[in-house]
């Protein structure tokens, strides 16, 4: 199951294909080669980077 990277909630619901978006802290996630990727959805639709903010390991997806 997903687990958010940056509030570690599992309240996760799925916006398109490998695409998932956190109803606890309002990031949207993407699966990409097993690494989750994170972004900010700013005021104009837009999506900023958060990746920087995680270590890999942190981001990497288990099944």
């Amino acid at each position: 199951m997903l687990k958010c990277p940056n509030c570690h909630s599992k309240d996760i619901g799925k916006i398109g294909i490998n695409q998932y978006y956190c109803w606890n802290c309002f990031i949207e996630l993407s699966l990409s080669e097993g690494l989750i990727n994170t972004h900010q959805v700013e005021e104009d639709g837009t999506l900023s980077s958060l990746d920087d903010l995680f270590a890999e390991d942190d981001r990497r997806f288990l099944i």
